[in-house]
């Protein structure tokens, strides 16, 4: 092929394809086939409607317009049911119906609809013949609220410094909650470095409904509500009744910094708009818990369903597995809670009965969805005495917010009430012994503490500091006891050496007895401090992983002191390991370790020898330790990392400077001098043991003599 060829070719093919751009191009949609289908399928669809209303499908229309209608007096003075909504107007006389349908934009004679009038279209009276179907379904559902079953659905917002709520006309119910001073610390995409507020709810993941006392089950959640009165602060979303009646909720929050939502059932004629002898309103309330830390397993297991009775105790639902309960007692308040988030709620009047569930989301019934929530959570409850005739039958209040123990005890003053809510209750603080610390000593501390606005990495460092100052008479106490057992280690293993074997066991103890008495020495001296210690470590255990001052918290290579401070972690699943111990493992976990096994060392140096295989143990525990607290908040593994420091500290400060052995030895001595009395509890022991030594020899012997 030479050139000129080719040159030809390609000036063929560049014409080729601008004719083809130039060339009219034609629409698949504006074929005639394509048209001539969708009518064909328009007719079809048109022809499979009835062309006719049945006499028991006119009967059943004409009953429900005279239950749910509207009285309206007419000009000649006669009375009658008016029933309209945007696309119909229907009126029953006696027992005859009269009106109108609109269909296409035109509006249909129900006369002739009903009458088979020739001279109306059969495209016409199929259609409308089917909407007054439907409207007969609707009356049978929905009764005198069937007009409100279709409609738009309008969004609105309401915003203060706290959160920014959005609320749809469809059900009258909030879609959306957003906090404005917390960040999420879930982040599914790790290529994403920012931060998005914490969202509770949006999406439709959050559904609260009323079902009316009518005649049948009317949900506000199926019904389309008008906006009546609309302000910065306030949203009154309404069913509006010929005459002025109408049916509505308003939402009302206040300016600043509040969490707090009230919502409030507000009606006007109602009575008189329908006839209704229901006392009972029926509240529904779903929601999937949203996730919001990083660490899920933490999450899930600190998240479920809170409850208070009515004058009584404030109880859960197991939160570790599938769970429901249903309640027939007085139920104050209900609480869906986060780990460091919950919805809360109150109403005015108590709940009558109460109907619990709580199911753990995973890939296997919610799919994909489940890396975002943890569970979904249900409650249905009652209110009764409903008053069709007051003004605000009902109030309530919900609390969208985070689980701050100054806020939730604050509510009590701030949310009418006739009793203590105990909303701190939703704040995990352990026993009673333990909460009891941590609510009056250890979370004041931390507050005044965390108002100079220091770094909490240094906070908790002078929380540590202060606790070990309170406990320091015990710890010295303890000390001391262990110098005087290390005293008398020597002569403790002279009198084990002298009378070895097991038929010697009493005398042994007998005589070691004797030496800790005259010694003035006691093995339970130096158990006791410790034992004394213990609430507050067991408090702190609780505290720490449920303050949510520490969330978000950065110090040193922990990003945040409520989460694991992972320094390596990996994605694969090992059985058992990945369960307790986590795909990470956590620094200041590992540094509270290494000073460990380094404190039961020198505990092990200072104390008098034991048994080998207990001395492993004393070893292996701070391995379990590790294991347990790895999954753990950073800020609790930090605080016992810097108790652990500073117990050495003390453990050297105390020995070198404050208890010497050779003034525990002359002390010790001293005390040998003086002459000891027997007390009746040493007496009764000593009585005990001569009696027990005894009778094992008389056994001794029984045992020889058979051998013989």
């Amino acid at each position: 092929m030479d050139k000129k060829t080719l040159q030809g070719l390609v000036l063929i093919g560049l014409v080729f394809i601008v004719f083809m751009w130039l060339s009219p191009k034609q629409d698949e949609r504006t074929t005639p086939e394509r048209q001539e289908l969708e009518q064909v399928a328009e007719d079809e669809a048109e022809a499979a409607l009835p062309d006719l209303l049945s006499e028991q499908e006119q009967e059943w229309l004409r009953e429900n317009i005279a239950d749910n209608g509207t009285v309206t007096r007419l000009e000649d003075g006669s009375q009658a049911k008016l029933l309209t909504d945007s696309d119909y107007r229907l009126m029953l006389k006696g027992d005859t119906l009269s009106g109108t349908v609109n269909v296409g934009g035109k509006d249909i004679d129900v006369a002739r609809v009903m009458s088979a009038d020739s001279t109306l279209s059969a495209s016409d009276r199929r259609l409308a013949v089917s909407r007054l179907t439907d409207i007969r379904k609707q009356l049978a559902r929905y009764g005198s609220f069937a007009s409100f079953a279709t409609g738009e659905e309008k969004t609105f917002n309401l915003a203060n410094d706290a959160f920014s709520l959005t609320l749809s006309s469809k059900g009258a119910q909030l879609t959306r909650a957003e906090l404005k001073d917390y960040d999420t610390e879930y982040n599914p995409d790790e290529t994403k470095s920012t931060k998005a507020p914490v969202v509770i709810f949006e999406g439709g993941s959050d559904k609260m409904s009323f079902t009316l006392p009518v005649n049948g089950e009317v949900k506000t959640s199926d019904l389309y509500f008008t906006p009546m009165d609309v302000q910065p602060n306030s949203v009154l979303l309404a069913l509006p009744f010929p005459g002025g009646a109408y049916w509505g909720i308003r939402y009302t929050i206040k300016p600043g910094k509040d969490y707090v939502v009230t919502i409030a059932i507000e009606q006007k004629g109602m009575d008189k708009a329908l006839r209704s002898n229901g006392r009972e309103l029926g509240v529904n309330w779903q929601q999937a818990l949203r996730r919001q830390e990083k660490g899920k397993m933490f999450e899930e297991r600190n998240s479920g369903i809170y409850y208070k009775f009515d004058g009584g105790n404030v109880e859960d639902l197991n939160a570790n597995a599938d769970d429901a309960e249903q309640r027939q007692m007085k139920v104050k308040w209900i609480g869906f809670k986060n780990q460091f988030f919950s919805s809360v709620l109150i109403p005015r009047k108590p709940f009558n009965s109460t109907d619990l569930a709580s199911i753990k989301l995973d890939k296997d019934n919610y799919g994909e969805e489940s890396d975002y929530y943890l569970k979904y959570l249900t409650a249905s409850a009652t209110v009764t005495d409903y008053d069709w005739s007051a003004a605000n039958p009902a109030t309530f209040d919900l609390f969208l917010g985070p689980n701050l123990y100054p806020l939730l005890s604050d509510l009590d003053d701030r949310i009418e009430t006739d009793e203590d809510l105990h909303l701190t209750k939703l704040i995990p603080l352990g026993w009673s012994l333990f909460r009891w610390i941590n609510t009056c000593v250890i979370i004041p501390v931390f507050n005044f503490l965390g108002s100079f606005n220091w770094n909490y990495g240094i906070i908790i460092l002078l929380l540590t500091i202060f606790i070990k100052i309170v406990l320091f008479p015990l710890t010295y106490k303890s000390y001391v006891s262990q110098a005087k057992m290390r005293v008398l280690a020597p002569d403790v293993k002279a009198i084990n050496d002298k009378y070895p074997g097991q038929e010697n066991a009493m005398v042994r103890q007998q005589k070691t007895m004797a030496l800790y008495s005259k010694a003035g020495a006691s093995p339970l001296s130096g158990c006791l401090p410790l034992l004394l210690q213990m609430p507050i470590l067991f408090a702190m255990f609780s505290f720490f992983p449920s303050a949510i001052e520490l969330r978000g918290q950065s110090f040193l290579w922990a990003h945040d002191l409520s989460a694991p401070d992972a320094i390596i972690s990996w994605n694969t699943h090992i059985p058992l390991v990945s369960d307790y111990f986590g795909n990470h493992i956590s620094l200041f976990c590992l540094l509270m370790t290494v000073t460990n096994i380094i404190y039961t060392r020198i505990n092990m140096q200072t104390q008098s020898a034991g048994a080998p295989g207990m001395k492993w143990m004393m070893y292996m525990m701070p391995v379990f330790f590790m294991i347990f607290f790895n999954n753990y908040a950073a800020g609790l593994s930090y605080y016992y990392f810097l108790s652990l420091l500073i117990t050495i500290a003390q453990t050297y400060a105390i020995r070198r400077w404050f208890v010497k052995e050779e003034d525990v030895r002359k002390a010790m001595a001293e005390n040998a001098k003086k002459p000891k009395k027997k007390s009746g509890f040493m007496a009764r022991l000593e009585e005990a043991q001569r009696k027990q030594q005894e009778m094992l020899k008389a056994q001794q012997a029984a045992n020889r003599k058979n051998r013989r």
